[in-house]
């Protein structure tokens, strides 16, 4: 027998002798600031835990350690994925049924094991760069998750893998144009390794196509890059990265990626590690992280203003409540979702960011063995499921799935808030071509209610229903699909008393 092959017995067999509840533990309530999870004791406020599949390399994720985390949504099943970065791999999980995740399986590094790896999505595709040098830029088609039975020991390979980088840090991607871009992909021998924005069309994802470097500023360890479509009218409708580069925010133009422009460049007071960034909706600010900078005062966020790209500045500071190394952060709508090492999820509120303050909403702690600077515990997280789950990947501990209960995310399912109420699931769901769907609604109370229609991305796409309800009646709310394109989306109903919502699904 191959030793490829008696490893994969001896795991089958340690993946066997394991009861359930020591693969996959959960779910927990926050109460009183403790979740409660197999005996463990996790720090939380208006969190609670789902499920949680454990790190091991005999259990189900097959790992000594996680990394990065994304997600996908299947746009014609609506099925909710995580893709989870692990020091040898990358692991597929379904959490549709979030108290129930289903580990389908895992595609291997290509070459070495690695601290580091990252992932994003494209059309169904994902991404996959790591710091093991030669690794390159694996493409996973997502679609094949479609139909699969859980199956830890399952095995995939990649669909295609792009050799124009060795190791990478990081990668981006920008969906609306279809182009990737690998960072800190500074390995000697290849092109653009200074380690900068390595530009890579993926517009065909299996077949990816080098486009062009900007390297002028050296290392970049992390960029967002855009379609802008903020205040600063001179850069209307081109394609603009903001870029981490270590010691400062870095602004440039790749809409011509033969020939890139840097926009600007710009520090804050005592820079130590610009880490990661990431753009208010209205693309005012720029909020940041930088990885070496904690002090007693509490985790230092950074905020910029963006708004003249030419003329950055240095806004204010934000220090958290505890004195613990930051990593990386998303923005959805009025929170920003932290992932802070020891110190966990950390949701800011950052609606008061016009005044120059933030203020914690709500936090969940994916590491209780401390709460110091340093590098275990939660490495990132991704909060763009439309259902509003959130799932985090703890270096130590494993990957978790979240709820907020005491917040509303924008455009994702909001926690219920009770009021006497009844309200149906949409009717046909999938909705295909040009019909339809709806749901009924009835109250036990008077009052106004307000339904409308997001997607994934949180932004409102139309309102079905704004009205008064009788008590007692049943009142019809058709959704019209007609003029969406395929994909999720979410029907919030806002009355007086309550708050829900649905998931519905558009196919063609």
């Amino acid at each position: 027998m191959r030793s490829s092959s008696i490893l994969a017995a001896l795991i089958a067999c340690a993946l066997a002798a394991l009861p359930a509840a020591a693969q996959i533990n959960g779910p927990a309530t926050c109460s009183n600031g403790r979740a409660q999870l197999n005996g463990v004791n996790y720090p939380c406020r208006g969190v609670d835990v789902l499920s949680l599949v454990p790190t091991g390399t005999t259990g189900p994720l097959r790992t000594s350690g996680m990394n990065d985390i994304w997600g996908w949504t299947d746009p014609t099943t609506g099925r909710e994925y995580a893709l989870g970065g692990t020091r040898s791999g990358t692991v597929f999980v379904d959490v549709t049924n979030p108290t129930q995740p289903l580990v389908l399986g895992k595609m291997n590094t290509r070459t070495d094991n690695s601290t580091w790896r990252d992932i994003k999505v494209y059309r169904d595709h994902a991404f996959v760069v790591s710091e093991a040098p030669g690794h390159g830029m694996q493409v996973f088609n997502l679609t094949r998750l479609r139909g699969l039975t859980p199956d830890p020991l399952r095995d995939f390979l990649p669909d295609a893998v792009y050799t124009g980088i060795g190791k990478a840090h990081n990668i981006a991607i920008n969906e609306a144009t279809g182009f990737a871009y690998a960072v800190g992909a500074n390995q000697a021998g290849y092109t653009c390794n200074a380690g900068g924005l390595h530009m890579v069309d993926i517009r065909t994802p299996a077949a990816p196509v080098y486009a062009g470097c900007f390297d002028t500023d050296g290392y970049t360890h992390d960029t967002q890059c855009i379609v802008y479509n903020g205040p600063d009218a001179t850069y209307s409708g081109r394609e603009v990265c903001f870029s981490s580069n270590e010691d400062t925010v870095t602004i440039t133009d790749v809409t011509n990626k033969l020939a890139p422009v840097q926009i600007s460049r710009t520090n804050y007071p005592n820079p130590s590690y610009t880490h990661q960034g990431w753009l208010t909706d209205d693309r005012l600010h720029f909020i940041v992280d930088d990885e070496v900078d904690s002090s007693a005062q509490g985790t230092r966020t950074i905020v910029m203003n963006v708004a003249d790209l030419d003329n950055v500045s240095f806004e204010f500071f934000h220090f958290g409540t505890n004195p613990v190394t930051d990593h990386n952060q998303y923005v959805r709508g009025r929170y920003s979702f932290q992932s802070n090492y020891e110190g966990g999820l950390r949701i800011l509120d950052i609606s008061g960011i016009a005044g120059g303050t933030f203020s914690e909403a709500a936090f969940f702690d994916t590491y209780p063995q401390g709460n110091a600077e340093g590098y275990n515990g939660q490495w990132s997280n991704y909060p763009y499921f439309a259902s509003g789950i959130i799932v985090a990947s703890d270096i130590n501990n494993g990957l978790f799935v979240l709820r907020p209960t005491s917040l509303v995310v924008a455009g994702g399912e909001a926690p219920e808030m009770p009021g006497g109420f009844e309200l149906s699931m949409p009717t046909p769901n999938p909705a295909t071509g040009s019909t339809e769907s709806a749901v009924t609604l009835s109250v036990e109370a008077p009052q106004r209610v307000t339904a409308a229609v997001y997607d994934v991305t949180g932004r409102e796409v139309g309102v079905a229903f704004s009205g008064a309800v009788s008590p007692g009646a049943l009142v019809h709310i058709s959704l019209d699909t007609s003029g969406l394109p395929p994909g999720v989306y979410v029907v919030r109903v806002t009355g007086e008393t309550f708050m829900t919502s649905r998931r519905l699904v558009v196919a063609r």
